[in-house]
Formats: C-alpha cells, structure tokens, sequence
C-alpha cells in the first residue's frame, strides 16, 4: 500500500478534523476566554486613563440608552432624539468631553431605558449586561440542547460576547429573542410571535422574516408578532405621546448622515454595505449592492422555508442571512450568527460532521476576532465572510436533506405492471 505524502495527510486531518472532539474544544475555548477576558481588562484600564493620560476618553454605547432613559423619566422623551440634549445628559453621567453616543432607536426602547435610568449609571450597565447574558446563555442551552457547564466557556468566547460587554451593547437581548423565535416557532408559535414582536426596537432584524413566515405558512406566528408589535407601539403611545414618534421618525430619516458617512467606523460593519464602503464606494453604489443582497436573501429564505426544510437548516439559515441582507450589523451582532452555528451544531450531532465543516465553524472565531482589525489596517471587509461560510454550510446540508428526500420519494408504478388491462 502506497505511502500518504504528509500534504494528502494534512489534508485528512483538517477535512475531517476528528481531532477537534468535545474535550479540546472546551479547553481551547477556556484558553480563549481568560485570554479575552484579560484583554478586556486591559482596554478597560488603559480607556480610563491607568497607563497613560487620554486625551479623548471614550465612553460605552450603553451611556445613548441611559441618557435617553433618564430624558424619558424627567418626562422629555422627544429629546433623546436631540443631539445635544442626549449628549448633555450623557455628560452627566460619565465625563465631560467623551464621544457622543447616537440613539436612533424606536421610542418602545425608551420603555426599557427609562426603567434602566433609575438605577445608578454604573449599576444599570451591570444589571443590564448580566440579565441579557443570562438569557443569551439560556436560549443557546435549549438550541445545543446541552447540560452542564463545560459548553459554556467555548460560547463565552466568541468575540461578538465581548464587542458586546465592552460597549454595552444589546446584542444578548436581540439574539435572545431572535433565537427563542427560531425555537418556538414550529411547536409554541404564539409565543414565537411574542418574541419577536418585542424584537421590534430593532426592526430592521425582521426585514427576512415575513418572507419565511409567509412560506413557511405559520401565520399563527406572523400574526401574533403583528400584534405584539401594535402593542408595545401602543404603549408607547400612551407613555410617549405621538409627538415623541414623530421626533423619532424625523430623526431616523436623518440617520443616514451618521450610518453611510463613516461617523461609525465601516470596520466595524459585517454587512455587504458596510464591505462596500470599506472597498471605497460611495454610499449609493453600497446601497445597491445591499439592495441586491437582500433580494438574493429573500429569495432564498423563502425557497427554504417553503420546501419545509428542518427546524435547525430552516432557522440557521435565516439567521445568517438576516446578517447579509440588512444594511446595519456591526461587530455585536454577529451574536446572531453563533446562535446559527449552534442550530448547525445541533443538525451535525443528529446526522454527523460532513467534510470541513468542524474546520470552518472552528474558523469564524478567528476571523470574527481580526474583522475590526483587518478593517482598520488594510480594509479588507472580512465581516461578511464568516457569515456567508456559515450560509454556505447551511445550503450544502440543505441539498443533501433535498436530495435525500429525492432519492427516498416511492417510485411510480406503471398500471400494467398491477396486472390492470389497459
């Protein structure tokens, strides 16, 4: 028998990658995490000054939902969508001379803020970040179906965990309601609907969804999210007033001043447009590859959902094209894209690993941790790669569940062959 030349070897070992069992990944995610945690620790200290005087400090993104809060409490919520009353108050509650932080977000949102805004700045941010974590944490449990502990230090460890505790983000709420939809969806679509429904402080996360749903004909779900959605709106209303949505509205037509004109770092982006912008095109030619991209999305989605695929290949993929057809994902919302690795996951462990998939699952960490990097230094737009490897995956088990079902499908029988006269 002829000797493997030690390239056909390598080859063997990182298509199959039977070395990446549940062991080593648990570890490798532990190294990972301390590691990340560490750096955090780091920028945390040098942001505030430890070891060397900043000249222009930072703040988080979360100081945009505090302020905008603490306005809705004196009972000015219209004002949290002007700058300078927003930044005036976001002064008071860190430093004077820190980055203004926009808010764009719908007034529902304000409801969470203003109950946030009671607390102490710093005591809300923890509050926040620890209860949207437990149910990030809590909704990935039911996905991988897991027990125990060990699993968690490899989830902790994807780099959008950290994009998100490090600007206060709310990207654990928004894949925990995304992803609690994804599980309910086919057995409680009631209380799939509500979840998603409550989503609609981020309404451009649903742009996919009623192309899936409609497909998929779970109107049960659709309806339900309507209503959710005319509810948190009316109550908003009531708390708000209209002429805090009509500041809103205004505001938001006004976003794309701060969206397409770079305010917001085009490394930070994971989306086509953003990609775009990064290359140098002008944020017109980046919206018509957006446009484009989001067609191909709901072209897609809604042939998936209407074959009727399963549960984990239906809803990982929806997920991550959610991440390639809107125009505004950054760093943090990739978090969306790990509760679709955990569907695919959980997909691998009832019918097995095919080819470099572990391989390329495994490698949407490192590429999730150099995206900003890589953005800000050479401007290469590796935001969308991961999610379009991850899409890939999804396709390829898709066309063999097709397949499958092709191959498994009775095969006609030709009336004489029954014995019938013809």
């Amino acid at each position: 028998m002829p000797r493997r030349r030690p390239t056909q070897r390598l080859i063997e070992l990182l298509r199959d990658a039977s070395w990446l069992n549940r062991d080593r990944v648990a570890a490798w995610g532990l190294v990972l995490l301390v590691e990340e945690i560490l750096l955090l620790g780091f920028i945390a200290l040098w942001q505030h000054g430890v070891f060397t005087n900043i000249a222009a400090p930072t703040s988080s993104d979360f100081v945009s939902f505090y302020a905008a809060g603490k306005l809705a409490l004196a009972g000015t919520p219209a004002l949290a969508y002007d700058h300078a009353a927003h930044y005036l108050v976001q002064q008071q509650a860190t430093f004077e001379g820190a980055h203004y932080q926009y808010f764009f977000y719908p007034p529902v949102f304000l409801v969470l803020c203003a109950g946030l805004a009671k607390l102490p700045y710093a005591v809300a941010y923890v509050v926040f970040q620890v209860a949207t974590l437990g149910m990030f944490i809590a909704m990935m449990r039911n996905v991988l179906r897991e027990h125990g502990w060990r699993w968690i230090p490899p989830l902790l460890a994807f780099p959008a965990v950290f994009w998100n505790l490090g600007l206060g983000q709310n990207a654990f709420l928004s894949a925990a309601l995304f992803g609690g939809f994804t599980l309910l969806v086919d057995r409680r679509p009631r209380s799939a609907g509500v979840l998603l429904g409550m989503l609609c402080y981020k309404p451009h996360f649903g742009l996919l969804v009623p192309v899936a749903l409609a497909f998929g004909r779970r109107w049960t779900a659709f309806f339900a999210s309507a209503a959710t959605m005319a509810a948190l709106v009316g109550v908003s209303v009531l708390l708000f007033g209209w002429h805090t949505w009509r500041v809103y509205l205004q505001a938001f037509a006004g976003s794309n001043s701060v969206y397409a004109s770079g305010l917001i770092d085009f490394a930070g982006y994971v989306t086509p447009f953003g990609a775009a912008r990064l290359l140098g095109f002008g944020p017109w030619p980046a919206y018509a590859m957006q446009a484009i991209a989001a067609l191909m999305m709901a072209g897609l989605i809604g042939l998936i959902w209407h074959r009727g695929m399963s549960q984990p290949l239906r809803t990982a993929a929806l997920l991550t094209a959610t991440l390639l057809a809107v125009p505004l994902a950054l760093l943090y919302d990739k978090l969306l894209l790990l509760v679709a690795i955990g569907w695919l996951i959980r997909e691998a462990r009832e019918h097995g690993f095919l080819p470099w998939e572990k391989l390329l699952l495994t490698a949407v960490y490192p590429i999730s941790l150099l995206t900003w990097v890589l953005g800000i230094g050479l401007h290469i737009p590796v935001g969308p790669m991961s999610s379009t490897a991850v899409l890939f995956l999804c396709i390829r088990r898709i066309w063999l569940e097709l397949s499958a079902r092709a191959h498994a499908a009775p095969v006609p029988v030709p009336v004489q062959a029954l014995g019938a006269t013809p």
